[in-house]
């Protein structure tokens, strides 16, 4: 060899990216490989490149018997290992070789004889060319592998290049490719030839025909790694989501948080006249996002996280972790959501189990459970604003729940008044009782009058029964007036 292939060594180390030692190193193994394909080759040796120079040496190891079975290589069996990654074919299994490692453990027992040939023949080179490529192309494999092994999650950049109904085919970088499952990628969504998109590193594995490399557009990693390059306050550590909730093509929902006073974490994230989350929605192919502020207060950050419904009252079970959500009637469908969607995102952001109710249902349920309430106190005795109890458990030894609001009511309680006694009926008196028997006998009277005018008039004594009559029932004056036209008629 010359001092040119030494050149040629790191001018293509530098091209590929890999270290000239390394292709040193696959160097020797190709001129290894050449030699044992000349005749009267020995069985075992090694080959030793001049780095400066560029001048080989091949030497025959001379083991003793008992060292030959503890400085071989164990030879893999696997079916993997049995076909030949570039054509799929499959090959004969490889021979033990020798670990280098084992003979300098036991280099004080081997020898070396100098066994040089004066050249190759035309088969031994091609095997040397073939054995480098190999070589190359492993290094190349595993410094892909290295690259991206520790990058999971991370946001990349590729250009698509082929697509069908299985995958598509995403190029990181002139010799990465990664894979886009169907699976990983977002209903709706179209992906055409040389067109730039983003993705999650879902997964990184190692295999025969080199690392493999799957990316992902569903994962709620993307719009969490959006926001990062479009809000410069997440860069600096000002805002930070807390949480993401999605459901890809349709609908997501993140929880941010300031730790800078006078930074509004939402208003970051829309940006000017919304162009931060305008690009974010554009990148997503116009998937909608909601961005919640992040609230302690669980049942503060449950109402949030239900926007753009209105929420009347939330109350919270931190037992089970469970929100009980009453809203106006006119936005239960708000609340809920097509097909329960926009429930089902709060639910996920929030981790908390959401039962919404609307106000009327919620107000009918409160009034019958207070009739059981009477004799022994099953819930918080706080009032709340709609004039419901609050539906809570008191916790033990006090009469209202573990809500911080409730229980800054303690010691405030005003005791009960005395309760009145009723006002006894008064006795009837004289007057009334005699109001009650006048009419009774002014009805017996006015009956023995008229059974006295009957008989006045059987006996044609009319004189005798108007004075009868007159003393117990007084006509009016008009009465009396037609009486005595009537009469004066008949006559």
């Amino acid at each position: 060899m010359s001092k040119e292939i030494v050149d040629a060594i790191t001018a293509l180390g530098d091209e590929k990216g890999i270290p000239a030692e390394t292709l040193m190193v696959a160097l020797e193994a190709a001129l290894l490989s050449a030699y044992r394909k000349t005749p009267e080759s020995a069985e075992f040796a090694r080959v030793q490149i001049d780095r400066e120079s560029g001048d080989f040496e091949v030497y025959e190891l001379l083991i003793p018997e008992d060292l030959i079975p503890l400085v071989l290589t164990e030879v893999e069996t696997e079916e993997e290992t049995l076909i030949d990654p570039e054509t799929g074919e499959p090959r004969e299994p490889a021979a033990p070789e020798l670990d280098l490692e084992k003979v300098e453990q036991y280099r004080d027992r081997i020898t070396e004889k100098n066994v040089t040939p004066d050249g190759f023949g035309r088969i031994a080179a091609v095997t040397a060319k073939q054995v480098m490529l190999q070589r190359v192309r492993e290094a190349e494999r595993e410094l892909t592998f290295e690259e991206y092994k520790d990058r999971v999650g991370e946001l990349i950049n590729g250009v698509i290049q082929q697509t069908d109904s299985r995958y598509t085919l995403v190029r990181l970088s002139e010799r990465t490719e990664a894979l886009l499952p169907r699976s990983e990628q977002v209903e709706g969504e179209r992906y055409d030839n040389a067109q730039r998109i983003k993705a999650i590193i879902k997964e990184v594995s190692s295999s025969s025909k080199g690392p493999s490399i799957i990316v992902s557009r569903r994962d709620p990693a993307l719009i969490k790694e959006l926001f990062e390059l479009e809000v410069p306050e997440m860069a600096d550590g000002l805002v930070e989501i807390t949480g993401v909730a999605r459901e890809p093509g349709y609908r997501s929902k993140i929880a941010v948080i300031s730790h800078a006073d006078g930074v509004d974490p939402v208003g970051a994230c829309v940006g000017p006249r919304g162009s931060r989350v305008r690009m974010v929605v554009s990148e997503l192919r116009g998937e909608k996002i909601d961005i919640i502020p992040f609230n302690d207060e669980p049942a503060r950050f449950v109402a949030k996280a239900l926007s753009p419904a209105r929420v009347r009252e939330v109350l919270v079970d931190d037992d089970e972790k469970q929100a009980t959500v009453i809203v106006p009637d006119d936005q239960l469908a708000l609340a809920i959501g097509r097909a329960g969607q926009n429930a089902r995102l709060a639910a996920r952001l929030t981790g908390w189990r959401i039962e919404i109710k609307p106000e009327t249902e919620y107000a009918s349920e409160a009034s019958s459970e207070e009739a059981t309430e009477d004799e022994v106190q099953t819930r918080c005795a706080a009032v709340l604003s709609n004039g419901r109890r609050c539906p809570n458990a008191p916790i033990e030894g006090s009469r209202y729940c573990g809500l911080d609001a409730h229980q800054a009511l303690v010691g405030t309680e005003q005791p009960a008044a005395a309760e009145a006694p009723e006002p006894a009926l008064p006795e009837p008196t004289d007057t009334e009782v005699s109001l009650e028997t006048e009419p009774s006998e002014d009805i017996a009277e006015a009956s023995e009058a008229a059974t006295l005018a009957d008989e006045v008039v059987a006996g044609s004594d009319v004189d005798a029964a108007v004075a009868t009559t007159e003393p117990a029932i007084e006509a009016p004056s008009s009465l009396d007036d037609g009486a005595e036209t009537e009469s004066g008629e008949s006559v």
